[in-house]
Parts: C-alpha cells; structure tokens; sequence
C-alpha cells in the first residue's frame, strides 16, 4: 500500500480509539464540560444582573450575550486538557511504544489524538451553546456567514490549543502532571476579556489582558455571534491561533520522535 492510503488508514483507526475514549471514560469528558456550564449559569443567574449593569446592559440577557463566547473558548481549554492526559497516559502505560513496533503510519498516532479533540471540543461548544440559548441567548444580527465564519474559528482555536496539549501530555511524567501541566488553558481566558472589558480592569492587569491569545479570539466570536464590529481582532486572533499551532505541532513532533521512555 501506497503511503498516503496508508496513513489515511492508520490515521481513520486512531481517530475512532481517541473517540472511543469518551465512551470508555465518560466521567473525565463530563467533569471536564461541566466547569463552563457551571460558569454560564452561576454567572447568568447569581451575577447577571450586577454584571450586567457593570457592561451598560439592561438585563442579565445583555451579559450573556457578553459572556458566551469567552466561555466557548473556555470549553474548548477545557476539553483538551483531557487531551494533555490521554497523550500522557499513552506516553506513560506503553501503548505508544507498542505503537512503535508495529507496521503503521508513524504521524498517525498524534493526528488521531489532534483530530478526536479538535471534534470533541466543537461537539462540546455546540453542547454549551445550546445550554447558552435554552436560557435566553439569541443573535439576531449575525448573519449566515457570521456564524459560518464564528464555527471556522472555533475549529481552528480548537486546532491550536490541541497540539499545545498533545506537547504538555508528552512532556508530563504521568496524568496528574498533565493536568497540572494543562491548566493554563483554563485559567487564561478567566484573566481575558470573557467576563468583563479591559477597559473595566486596572491599569497594571489590563495588559496581561490584552496581550495573549485568548482575548482577541473572545473579541473576534463575540462580534461575530453579535454581528459587531471586529476591527483588529479577526486577523490577530488567526494570526495566533496559526503561531500556536505551527508551534504546538513542531514541539509534538519533536518530543514524538524522541526515543521511548
């Protein structure tokens, strides 16, 4: 067999493992999921209404459309750090080595793992999204390509952030540190703007703000699923998103074609 059948193949039957998973270990994918859905109704019904006022909405329903897609972003960060483990777990228990001494596409480990994870994460934010809007979210102004172009840019978020995790899993001695190693990918858009504007923060935390990945990609689907101006945000949200995948993958690549442990 040729070598592109062949890495079709062997990359179709590592993507049906990594999806398999979630079958097999729900209790991560749900643990996982329900921090930004926890989040979305805490903030909705315990501090909506103050938030709201605070951002110059009239109701709790003004801050949800404020807050969705910061906490989409933050879906996907959630979803893989489940990755980080997976990869670390096959790093660490031998399976990977296996791998090795088998006559199967040598990239089709890590493409399985990239590509179950990036469907997991869109998956997950449909799932939130859908919470999102049996609680009072509509987007009347966006029109067909907004949406259209708000789902390319959840893909490729999901795309960046999951090679960041495939590299964090394999550096990771065991599950536990993956974890650990991953949890930056759920903090980050907490210090973003998915709660309240930069211009709201102080002076000294309003660049830790500005200047990372996940405020302009929140900027950029906010004013996509809104239908508001994006202005810089759309080509420097893709800009990072490409730097972080190009770099993910070069890292995972890398750490792959390492020697087993």
């Amino acid at each position: 067999m040729s070598s592109l059948p062949l890495a079709v193949r062997d990359s179709s039957t590592m993507v049906r493992r990594s999806l398999l998973h979630v079958r097999r270990y729900p209790s991560l994918t749900l643990n996982l999921l329900l921090t930004p859905i926890v989040l979305l109704l805490l903030f909705v019904y315990v501090f909506g209404e103050a938030m709201s006022a605070g951002i110059g909405g009239a109701d709790r329903s003004a801050y949800l459309a404020y807050l969705l897609p910061g906490l989409l972003l933050m879906t996907i960060g959630s979803t893989v750090v489940g990755t980080a483990v997976s990869v670390s777990t096959d790093m660490t228990e031998g399976i990977v080595a296996r791998f090795r001494t088998m006559a199967i596409h040598r990239g089709s480990v890590l493409v399985g793992h990239v590509v179950g994870s990036v469907l997991r994460s869109v998956a997950s934010v449909v799932l939130v999204g859908a919470v999102a809007v049996a609680i009072g979210f509509r987007s009347a102004d966006a029109t067909a390509l907004e949406w259209l172009a708000a789902f390319g840019l959840v893909t490729l978020v999901a795309l960046a952030l999951t090679w960041i995790a495939v590299g964090m899993g394999m550096v990771s001695p065991n599950a536990e540190a993956a974890s650990n190693n991953a949890l930056p990918l759920i903090v980050l858009p907490l210090i973003s703007s998915a709660f309240v504007p930069v211009d709201a923060m102080p002076g000294w935390f309003r660049p830790i703000a500005e200047y990372q990945p996940f405020t302009p990609a929140i900027e950029t689907l906010r004013g996509l699923l809104l239908g508001t101006e994006i202005g810089h945000n759309g080509p420097l949200a893709v800009a990072w998103c490409l730097v972080l995948a190009a770099l993910g993958h070069l890292w995972s690549k890398s750490l792959f074609n390492r020697d087993p442990r």
